[in-house]
């Protein structure tokens, strides 16, 4: 079987999270699919930004939803580093990988079906290219109701059990569960339900081993490079 090799937030553990560098430092290593985060900001577009506020990864502060494209795009990460757009990103990655989406912000679900329809429509993407995850449940219902085709992942750092439950009512593809609360039981369990597993954040050789012996679809890593 082949393993999904999934960078987090691009290639987190090597440069600053969310960043097109970053991204292409993950595209460097080879890996199958990249992992970033999407909010809203005040002017209605989808930027690429783990926290709901700025403070933590730009020298910045407040709240991204509160903020325009303008004010985002003047701040630095890492003093050298600009926030993507969702536009940006899937520019960049054009045919070399998948790309899973994250819904982070409030009501992102209706901008990102647009952008993935267009991207289908206009620039050669595919569905099979995009999988959309998020821990809120509107977003996917959201999401699901605007778009019957998309791929969707169920995140959860609760419980596998409930993960499946929300999947089967949301026909996803796969479930996307903490290292810490996943078993080869509840693998089994998963595709036994028809759905993916796709493990974060996993970054320690002895957890990347473990995680292949349980036989999971995908690893999401900060070092991409690690699950080569």
């Amino acid at each position: 079987m082949n393993l999904l090799k999934i960078g987090h937030r691009g290639a987190k553990g090597h440069l600053a999270e969310n960043t097109l560098e970053s991204i292409q430092k993950a595209l460097h290593f080879k890996v199958d699919a990249i992992e970033i985060d999407v909010h809203r900001c005040k002017t209605g577009e989808l930027v690429v930004i783990h926290d709901f506020t700025l403070d933590r990864t730009t020298n910045g502060s407040g709240e991204v939803a509160k903020k325009s494209l303008t004010e985002i795009k003047s701040l630095n990460v890492e003093g050298q580093y600009k926030v993507p757009l969702l536009t940006e990103v899937l520019d960049l990655i054009q045919g070399k990988c998948i790309i899973n989406i994250e819904l982070k912000g409030l009501n992102t679900a209706t901008s990102t079906a647009e952008i993935i329809k267009k991207y289908i429509a206009e620039k050669n993407w595919n569905y099979k290219d995009f999988i959309v995850s998020s821990f809120q449940k509107n977003e996917l219902f959201q999401m699901r109701k605007l778009d019957g085709k998309v791929a969707l992942g169920i995140l959860s750092k609760a419980s596998v059990t409930e993960a499946i439950e929300l999947g089967k009512l949301l026909n996803a593809s796969a479930i996307h569960p903490s290292l810490g609360i996943i078993t080869r039981d509840n693998v089994k369990a998963s595709h036994k339900a028809g759905f993916n597993v796709n493990v974060w954040t996993v970054n320690e050789p002895e957890d990347i081993a473990r995680m292949r012996a349980f036989g999971v679809d995908g690893i999401i890593s900060d070092f991409p490079d690690r699950l080569l």
